[in-house]
């Protein structure tokens, strides 16, 4: 479950297509990268790209998590925020994310799993591979320089999740599977 999650989107006065019109906000998850609509408490203000706690117990902000979303399901305007609240989110994980330029290995003898992050090919991984073996990335910004011609970083992993979200990605590597709607 999410401790922490950031917030996409906000609807003052809920979805147009809903009896209960109440505060709203579309939020991705800080660990996971669950998408998560939940009610606002009354009288909290919110605005994108604020982090909020999710978790268990005493919430400021949220009220209820009324369920997980599909991406599919995410307003437009959730949609647009998405890949700018990401790159704030990657930005602050980045040691999750060198860990895995740094450990990612093989899926099969054909493909490897850095060959499936967006703008990485056989040229790519073959640098990648070898300057790791030499000493482990410690920043994205060691990264551009080791690496000649290496697409940015955070955008590289900002676009996987988004992909890993809208379900066009067979293998995930950050994002859990969708498998249902929690709430009503």
């Amino acid at each position: 479950m999410e401790e922490y999650a950031w917030v996409i989107d906000y609807l003052p006065v809920g979805k147009a297509n809903e009896a209960k019109r109440e505060p709203l906000v579309q939020l991705i998850g800080h660990q996971f990268f669950t998408l998560l609509e939940a009610k606002v408490k009354r009288d909290a203000t919110v605005s994108i790209g604020e982090k909020v706690y999710v978790g268990k117990g005493q919430r400021d902000v949220i009220g209820r998590i009324k369920g997980r979303l599909n991406y599919d399901e995410l307003t437009e305007t959730a949609k647009e925020n998405l890949p700018i609240v990401l790159k704030q989110l990657v930005k602050e994980r980045e040691k999750y994310f060198l860990a895995f330029l740094n450990k990612a290995g093989p899926l099969s003898v054909r493909v490897h799993q850095l060959e499936l992050l967006p703008g990485i090919g056989k040229k790519h991984l073959k640098e990648i591979l070898e300057e790791r073996e030499k000493k482990p990335f410690e920043s994205f910004e060691e990264v551009k320089q080791r690496i000649k011609s290496f697409p940015d970083p955070i955008m590289v992993f900002v676009q996987r999740i988004i992909d890993e979200l809208s379900g066009q990605e067979k293998h995930l590597f950050f994002v859990k599977k969708f498998r249902h709607r929690l709430g009503p």
